[in-house]
């Protein structure tokens, strides 16, 4: 779950740049005017959100495709993390050896090919652009419902605006992720498989798995990702704003980008510590059933997180947690980039 720790950083990051360059935002956002000047107000403050849309929609699009290439890059790693989660479904437990980075990434380029370190990548790209508008707007729809209901004389309080900000970020993260759920569970799919191909690309994928597993199959492990989204939001931003305050009451005078990328770095690594067995639980019950197989778990979420502990001990629930630490620095760094850089060359169109 990487897209709460990268919209913290990337907005941080903003913040950052915004008082680099001496940009001053009216929080109000009215503008005090006399009776005669009412008309030439009006129209300033039409164009100010004509442009304010045409910000968002470059918004958007920067973020989508920072994200998209961030993933990219760090696709190998993200196999990686994958093939070991799955480990021990399938296989008796006592036989499987000490998950080794080397030893794996040798395998599939032996085995598979250079580019099966990319498999599932594509479903990946399709799925960035689609979440991040669901996300965007869903956040809109939430932040403007939570003002409303808390009351505009309020909306200056630091407090509430902070609860505005968990919270729509919290149900905009749900909404996004449940939209666009089948898109990663096929990319899962296509990610796990190893030798033998049983899912030829995306399409094959979804019309094999509405005709075997049924439409709600596209859904196993839904609940193991909803019930992540909160404490992710929750890990990133404490972590990183803690770490943030006290960075800069210590070193004031350090980059506050360079500050940004450090401490979203810091925050993605403590919130994918903390959930990362729902991520492991979550791909699990992606893959109940996949290819023919026999279900393995037939309890439900808390079921299968009891017999992965019986059956592998509290470690099997970190499985290929060191692949997924080896990818948030690089792809934390590089989605942030990315992302300023499109805001500026989009800006100039």
């Amino acid at each position: 779950m990487m897209e709460a720790r990268v919209g913290i950083v990337v907005e941080g990051g903003q913040k950052a740049l915004n008082a680099a360059h001496g940009t001053v935002v009216d929080g109000g956002g009215a503008a005090k005017f006399m009776p005669h000047n009412n008309r030439r107000n009006q129209q300033q403050q039409q164009q100010q959100r004509q442009k304010s849309q045409i910000g968002s929609v470059h918004q958007l699009l920067a973020g989508g495709i920072a994200g998209a290439f961030s993933k990219t890059c760090t696709a190998p790693l993200a196999r990686l993390t994958i093939l070991f989660q799955v480990q021990g479904m399938h296989s008796d437990v006592a036989a499987l050896s000490k998950p080794s980075i080397c030893f794996e990434a040798s395998r599939i380029f032996n085995e598979e090919g250079f580019r099966a370190f990319w498999k599932g990548n594509m479903v990946t790209i399709v799925h960035r652009l689609p979440y991040s508008a669901v996300n965007f707007y869903a956040y809109e729809h939430y932040k403007n419902l939570l003002q409303s209901l808390i009351g505009e004389n309020h909306s200056g309080n630091a407090s509430k605006n902070l609860f505005v900000h968990f919270v729509g970020g919290g149900l905009a993260g749900i909404t996004a992720a449940s939209a666009t759920y089948p898109l990663d569970l096929v990319r899962t799919r296509l990610a796990a498989q190893r030798g033998d191909v049983y899912y030829r690309g995306i399409s094959h994928a979804f019309s094999t798995i509405c005709r075997e597993e049924g439409f709600f199959g596209l859904y196993k492990g839904l609940g193991a990702t909803l019930l992540g989204v909160g404490p992710n939001i929750a890990i990133s931003f404490s972590v990183y704003e803690a770490l943030r305050s006290y960075w800069k009451s210590r070193r004031p005078d350090d980059s506050t980008v360079m500050v940004s990328l450090a401490c979203g770095s810091l925050s993605g690594i403590a919130s994918s510590t903390a959930t990362f067995p729902l991520d492991l639980v979550r791909r699990r019950m992606q893959l109940e059933g996949a290819g023919g197989r026999a279900r393995v778990y037939n309890s439900g979420l808390f079921g299968t997180f009891r017999r992965i502990v019986q059956n592998e001990g509290l470690r099997g629930l970190y499985r290929g947690i060191l692949p997924e630490y080896y990818k948030v620095v690089p792809g934390v760094g590089i989605v942030f980039m990315t992302y300023e850089t499109l805001k500026m060359l989009l800006g100039d169109i």
